[in-house]
């Protein structure tokens, strides 16, 4: 339970005091893995291609960059959700966060 906790409120800091705890059959259909990582790697750059003047930039291939971000966007009340409640403090912490 600890590490659910500890999990849940990474992603939303507080949500775990907001929601009811997981039911028997919930904890039963859950497994949280903890790994040490000893090495791992990254390709990162800035900037376009650095191919302008490569054989490649001969080909007849298209060549450029994607960007990729994450962000929040308006929250939506389930459609069973009883009029009148509000909107908890964690997913408006989200709103308030620049995309991470």
């Amino acid at each position: 339970m600890r590490a659910l906790q500890a999990i849940t409120n990474k992603f939303l800091p507080g949500r775990w005091n907001e929601v009811r705890p997981p039911s028997e059959r919930e904890l039963r259909a859950t497994t949280i893995l903890a790994m040490n990582i000893d090495k791992a790697s990254a390709k990162l750059r800035s900037g376009p291609p650095a191919d302008d003047d490569s054989p490649d930039n001969a080909l007849d291939v298209w060549a450029g960059v994607v960007p990729v971000g994450t962000s929040f966007g308006e929250p939506r009340a389930s459609l069973g959700l009883r009029s009148g409640i509000p909107i908890p403090d964690s997913v408006k912490g989200l709103l308030q966060e620049p995309a991470r």
